[in-house]
């Protein structure tokens, strides 16, 4: 005599496939506001203020390069050579006024999103440290690049990068103080006269 054996009730189909959506946060590409927490410095920055931001970083960029590029040419070394026109020396701040001559034609003709662009920054600064390099023959109106009247140049350059400097390094520092006062003043502000919630104490006579 054989086991009885249990037939299934009805016919084992295939299991239909179970597909899941990807979730619409990994279809997209993160927002600038979920970036912020790894550039909080930048963020924190209103428009204007990453504008002077990168105008500081091209200064003092372009700032040291020209000192670098200079004394190469005076000691003899490298590739760099002055650039001469007609048997006249071109001197570096010819370049910076064309750059800050272009900055002027865009905020003056341009649009709110170009004035912001980030190039228009980039340009402003290394335009204003090739004239800065060179103030002090613009104020003397003689070469004096390397004599001791010279000196009004470095230190009007190394000035401007050391005050914009403290400023966006202190920055931090005054916001933290900033906010701690208007978390001592907010207690203060809450407080008011107190008015009894029942009726008036004054009896009617």
């Amino acid at each position: 005599m054989s086991d009885p054996t249990t037939e299934p009730a009805g016919p084992a189909g295939p299991a239909a496939p179970v597909t899941t959506a990807p979730p619409a946060a990994a279809q997209r590409p993160p927002a600038p506001a979920e970036l912020r927490p790894a550039a909080a410095g930048w963020w924190d920055l209103d428009p204007c203020q990453r504008s002077v931001l990168m105008s500081w970083l091209a200064f003092t960029t372009t700032f040291a390069a020209v000192r670098g590029v200079t004394s190469s040419i005076r000691a003899g070394r490298g590739p760099f050579r002055n650039l001469s026109a007609g048997g006249e020396h071109l001197h570096h701040y010819l370049w910076g006024i064309g750059l800050l001559a272009g900055v002027g034609a865009v905020a003056i003709r341009g649009d709110e999103r170009a004035r912001r662009h980030p190039v228009v920054a980039t340009c402003y600064g290394s335009g204003l440290a090739l004239v800065v390099d060179e103030f002090a023959l613009l104020l003397d109106l003689r070469d004096v690049y390397w004599a001791r009247q010279g000196r009004v140049s470095v230190d009007l350059g190394i000035g401007g990068i050391a005050a914009v400097g403290c400023y966006f390094a202190g920055r931090p520092f005054m916001r933290s103080w900033m906010g701690r006062r208007r978390a001592r003043r907010r207690p203060g502000q809450a407080e008011g006269p107190v008015t009894p919630a029942g009726p008036s104490a004054t009896a009617a006579p």
